[in-house]
């Protein structure tokens, strides 16, 4: 079980449609939220903002317990009409960003750990890592190489007493999909309830859970 009372976590993608609920529902148990998104003046593509924001909570807040990266882009469309540049922003949003956040969390997280809290990471790669989708080939791409580098890191982490779990919820009813760096989204059926999807995150970090597959939604 892990505590959330008091618990300094860093939410990445605090403004979007699921990191604001994520944010919102930790700070409802009793956690200290510190928020982190471009639209606040944040690009976490940047190595020296990412040492920044990490720097300016541990200051503020004494610690760091925990770390969610709600953060992300789309782009649709075909594999053969993908431009250089789309490719290089979905992999630097939603690959190797999260990566260096990741990598320059670890000391601040080890500090928690040597407390004796019991410090996490969590990252949302989504349904398309596990199964990736036509027309969504790079995005599927930048997932899944987000959910195997925390699979392949977490056992090193583990070491260090820091828990990493990436979750893979499906198609969520969020404003994402409406708002893609390039093409044009196709019609979704109904997405999952983002309250609720949420809330799964929430209950899976409590309860210790190491992995979330989409099954899990």
């Amino acid at each position: 079980m892990t505590t959330l009372q008091g618990a300094v976590v860093l939410v990445v993608g605090a403004t979007g449609g699921l990191g604001s609920r994520i944010a919102a529902q930790l700070e409802s148990r009793g956690a200290i939220v510190a928020r982190a998104a471009k639209s606040l003046g944040h690009d976490l593509r940047e190595s020296s903002v990412i040492h920044e924001v990490l720097d300016h909570t541990n200051a503020q807040h004494g610690r760091l317990d925990g770390l969610v990266i709600a953060s992300g882009v789309v782009a649709f469309g075909a594999a053969s009409e993908l431009e250089p540049a789309t490719v290089d922003e979905l992999f630097a949003v939603n690959t190797t960003g999260p990566i260096q956040l990741i990598a320059q969390s670890q000391p601040y997280l080890e500090d928690s750990a040597r407390e004796g809290r019991e410090p996490f990471v969590v990252t949302l790669s989504g349904v398309v890592a596990e199964a990736p989708v036509a027309g969504l080939a790079a995005y599927s791409a930048s997932k899944a190489g987000l959910a195997a580098f925390v699979v392949a890191a977490g056992r090193e982490y583990r070491r260090a007493g820091i828990r990493l779990m990436d979750a893979r919820p499906g198609h969520t009813g969020t404003a994402l999909s409406g708002h893609p760096i390039a093409g044009s989204a196709p019609r979704f059926g109904d997405g999952l309830d983002p309250d609720m999807v949420a809330a799964r995150i929430i209950l899976a970090i409590v309860d210790g859970e190491k992995d979330l597959p989409a099954t899990s939604f």
